[in-house]
C-alpha cells in the first residue's frame, strides 16, 4: 500500500480504553439522566426488569455486530456487511438510516445539554446548543487520537460519577441518613413491583430501548482501532456488563432513596439532581448537574464522531458522494464531519421554534431509526454467518446461541414496532418508518439511474 493511498485512509488511533469509553459515551446519556423519569412514572420499580430485558437484547446484537467487525474491520461497519452479504440496497439503506439515526441522537443530546445548563442559567436553549455544537465540531476536526482522549475524559467523569452515586446512595441507605422515606421496601411498598401492571412495563419498552442506543458504536471504531481482533471482543464483553451495572445500580439506588410515586417528570432537571437536592441541598445537586451535563456532552461527542465515519464509509462504498470519502493527512474525514455537522444544525432551529417539545420529538424519532438499525444488524449477521459457513470459515469471535439469538432479537424488535403503533405519541414515528424506507428506495433508484447514464 503506497503512501498516497494511506493518506486517504482512516488512521488507527484508538486503543481498547478509547473504544470502551466511546461506546459508554454513546449509551449513557439522555436515556439514563432524563428519559427514566417518564418511564418510572409509568412502570414504577418494574423498570429494573425492563432494563434487564432490553440489556439482554442489546448484548446479543452487540455480539452479532462484533463477530462481523472482528472478521472484517471496515469503516462504515454494518453498512459494509449489509452491502456485501445482503445486497447493494441493504447496504445503502442501513448506512443512511444509521447516519440519520445519529444525527437525531446528536440533536437529542444537544437539546438535553442545553436543559442541563438551564438548571443554572435559564436562557434560551438554542444559544447553549450553538456554543456546544461549535465546541464538539472543533474536537472532531482534530486527529482521532485527540477525539479518543476527549471522549475518554468525558466518559470517565460520567462513569466515576455513576459509581459515586451508587456508593454514596448505599451509604445513605445503610446509615439511615437518606431520610425517613429511604428504604429498600420502596421497591414494593407503593403498589408492588408492578404498580401499574405488566402491561405498563411492556408499553414502556419502546422508550427503554432508547437508553441502549449507542452500544453499536464499537463497530464504527473498528477501522481506527490498533488491534480490532483484541480490542473489539474485550470492549464488547465489558461494556454491556458495565452498562447493566450502571443502569440497574443507579436506578435501584434512586428508587430506594426516593419513592417512585414522587419521581414525576420535570422539565430541564434530571431525577438524580432532584433526589440529591432534596437529601443534601444545593451543593451536591449542583455538582451532580455538572456531571449530567458532561455525560450528555460525551454522548453528543460520540454521536458526532460516528455520523462522520458512517458517511465516510458510505462514500467509500459508492453510496454517498465521493468527496465524503476523502481524508486529510492527519487521518480525519473533514468533509464528512462538516456535512454531518450541517445536518445537525437543524437542531438549533428546532429548539428555537419548539423549545418545550424538541427533546420529546427527537427521542421518539430516534426510537424508530434505532429499531431499524438493530434489525439490519441482526438480520445481516444471519446472512454473514451463512456465507462464512459456506466458505468453511469459523469466525474468531462468535456470537452466542446463533441463530436463535438472532430470531429472538428480530421478533423482539418487531414487537417494539407493534407497541409503537399502540402508543400515543409514538405511533406517528412507527408510521414514518415505511415512508422513510420508501424515500431511501427512491433515492437509491435515482442514484442507480444517474450512475448508469454516466
Amino acid at each position: 500500500m503506497g503512501t498516497e493511498h494511506q493518506e486517504h485512509d482512516l488512521k488507527p488511533g484508538l486503543t481498547n480504553r478509547h473504544i470502551q469509553l466511546i461506546a459508554l459515551g454513546g449509551a449513557v446519556g439522555t436515556g439514563l439522566f432524563y428519559g427514566i423519569s417518564k418511564i418510572i412514572h409509568q412502570t414504577g420499580p418494574s423498570i429494573l426488569l425492563g432494563y434487564m430485558i432490553a440489556g439482554m437484547v442489546a448484548f446479543f446484537i452487540m455480539r452479532q455486530l462484533a463477530e462481523m467487525v472482528v472478521e472484517e474491520p471496515m469503516a462504515g461497519s454494518f453498512s459494509h456487511f449489509a452491502h456485501r452479504y445482503w445486497g447493494n440496497f441493504a447496504g445503502y439503506c442501513s448506512g443512511w438510516n444509521y447516519w440519520i439515526l445519529y444525527i437525531l441522537v446528536g440533536m437529542t443530546e444537544l437539546t438535553a445539554c442545553a436543559q442541563a445548563l438551564q438548571y443554572w442559567w435559564p436562557v434560551q436553549s438554542w444559544i447553549y446548543i450553538t456554543a456546544i455544537f461549535l465546541f464538539v465540531f472543533a474536537i472532531n476536526l482534530t486527529a482521532v487520537k485527540f477525539y479518543g482522549e476527549a471522549e475518554f475524559v468525558f466518559s470517565m467523569i460520567k462513569v466515576l460519577t455513576i459509581v459515586g452515586i451508587i456508593v454514596y446512595g448505599l451509604y445513605l441507605l445503610l446509615s439511615g441518613k437518606g431520610g425517613a422515606e429511604a428504604s429498600i421496601t420502596n421497591l414494593w411498598q407503593y403498589g408492588g413491583f408492578f404498580p401499574n401492571g405488566i402491561k405498563a412495563l411492556v408499553m414502556s419498552m419502546t422508550l427503554l430501548m432508547f437508553s441502549f442506543g449507542g452500544l453499536e458504536l464499537i463497530g464504527i471504531t473498528a477501522a481506527e482501532s490498533h488491534d480490532p481482533r483484541k480490542s473489539i471482543p474485550k470492549a464488547t464483553n465489558q461494556v454491556i456488563y458495565r452498562i447493566l451495572i450502571f443502569y440497574l445500580g443507579a436506578i435501584t439506588i434512586l428508587l430506594c432513596l426516593f419513592p417512585w410515586t414522587r419521581i414525576i417528570p420535570k422539565e430541564n432537571v434530571s431525577p438524580f439532581v432532584l433526589l440529591f437536592q432534596n437529601i443534601n441541598g444545593a451543593l451536591v445537586a449542583n455538582v451532580l448537574n455538572f456531571v449530567v451535563f458532561t455525560a450528555l456532552l460525551s454522548a453528543y461527542n460520540s454521536a458526532a464522531y460516528c455520523t462522520s465515519r458512517m458517511l465516510y464509509g458510505l462514500a467509500r462504498q459508492g453510496n454517498a458522494p465521493k468527496c465524503f470519502g476523502e481524508v486529510v493527512k492527519r487521518g480525519v474525514p473533514v468533509k464528512a464531519i462538516i456535512a454531518s455537522a450541517l445536518a445537525t444544525v437543524v437542531c438549533i432551529g428546532l429548539n428555537y421554534w419548539l423549545p418545550e417539545s424538541a427533546l420529546e420529538i427527537l427521542m421518539s424519532l430516534v426510537v424508530s431509526t434505532l429499531v431499524l438499525n438493530w434489525f439490519f444488524i441482526s438480520y445481516t449477521h444471519i446472512k454473514f454467518r451463512k456465507a462464512k459457513n459456506k466458505q468453511g470459515v469459523i469466525p474468531y469471535f462468535r456470537t452466542w446461541f446463533y441463530p436463535w439469538s438472532n430470531y429472538f432479537c428480530l421478533i423482539f424488535l418487531i414487537g417494539i414496532l407493534v407497541l409503537m403503533l399502540m402508543t400515543p405519541g409514538l405511533y406517528v414515528s412507527a408510521l414514518l418508518i415505511p415512508i422513510w424506507i420508501g424515500f431511501l428506495a427512491l433515492s437509491y433508484i435515482i442514484k442507480r439511474l444517474r450512475t448508469s447514464f454516466n
